[in-house]
């Protein structure tokens, strides 16, 4: 394809495919990156050959190539309460740093079918599970990396067939017990996003709001399709959605996004901004791979505020 682009390809993408892991994956997507010092540190989701998944750890010093190392970083918990509800696999991570400790969200599956669990480190060396945070069934949430008004804040997605599977905010004063939840953001009939959407990336501070890249799935006769899309919460309160942008930017394009463990994905776990305006952003290919791209902050911006889209389409009031 040709033209206009938001997001640039890395040109040795994929960055991390299941040759790159020391221990046998059949599977290496759907990847959190943060910095840590002075080096990115990404947690990828990998499928072990028995079909259930890990969580791996890989560092680089540019952001792109990648070095994996040679053991799981979590894998699921041998006893406890969070035995039982791990039992199938932990999966699609995200990292968020608050007050200097660093947070990971993550699925937790089980045969009560999937919540999401609480883990964090200092150090990416040891690693503390907290606490369950959600009941079953949500899919993925993303925590906000300040507090508002004393509150964290955190993106959810609901897996639920009431509504179209939305986007929703909720609130907590410690990071374990949550509520006043809502919904924030819904798919767009007959859209790119139609049958549903989730929260991606944690969301990063621009000087016009949190800018926020989401997923967005359209069901064709030949399947899913997953894009991603970028939206912009107000600077002081994440529950006001100043714009969402209503084309995507990036969908399944290269042979490894179109083909593969589930073909036509793009899947983004993690962004990470710079200091020259521009934010790396990283997404499982068709669920096998990892790939990378950049885009400058300000163009993704400029998409929401000057071709947006409701954010909940249809809504009264």
């Amino acid at each position: 394809m040709v033209g206009y682009r938001l997001v640039h390809r890395h040109e040795h993408n994929p960055i991390l495919t299941p040759d790159n892991v020391p221990f046998p994956v059949a599977t290496v997507h759907n990847g959190a990156v943060t910095r840590y010092n002075d080096r990115y540190v990404m947690l990828f989701r990998a499928h072990l050959r028995n079909g259930r998944s890990v969580i791996g750890m890989a560092e680089s010093g540019d952001g792109f190539r990648f070095t994996v190392r040679p053991d799981p970083w979590l894998t699921p918990a041998a006893d406890g309460v969070f035995a039982e509800y791990e039992a199938f696999g932990v999966e699609d991570p995200r990292i968020c740093r608050i007050d200097g400790i660093y947070y990971i969200t993550y699925s937790a599956y089980s045969t009560h079918g999937v919540r999401i669990a609480l883990a964090r480190t200092e150090d990416f060396q040891q690693v503390e599970r907290i606490a369950l945070i959600t009941q079953a069934d949500h899919r993925n949430i993303v925590l906000f990396p300040q507090r508002f008004n004393g509150r964290y804040a955190r993106l959810d997605r609901p897996h639920t067939g009431i509504n179209p599977w939305s986007i929703w905010i909720s609130y907590s004063s410690d990071l374990i017990r949550w509520g006043e939840s809502r919904r924030l953001m819904a798919p767009m009939p007959y859209h790119w996003d139609e049958l549903k959407i989730g929260p991606g990336a944690t969301p990063f501070a621009t000087g016009r709001g949190w800018l926020h890249i989401f997923h967005g799935v359209f069901q064709t006769m030949n399947g899913a399709v997953y894009r991603l899309g970028a939206a912009l919460h107000a600077p002081d309160d994440p529950a006001k959605i100043v714009a969402v942008a209503d084309e995507w930017i990036i969908e399944p394009e290269s042979p490894w996004e179109r083909s593969g463990y589930v073909p036509n994905v793009v899947f983004c776990c993690g962004a990470v901004p710079e200091a020259d305006g521009t934010v790396k952003i990283y997404w499982g290919g068709a669920d096998t791979v990892m790939c990378a791209g950049t885009a400058y902050i300000n163009e993704l911006v400029d998409v929401c505020l000057q071709r947006p889209r409701p954010a909940l389409p249809g809504s009264v009031g």
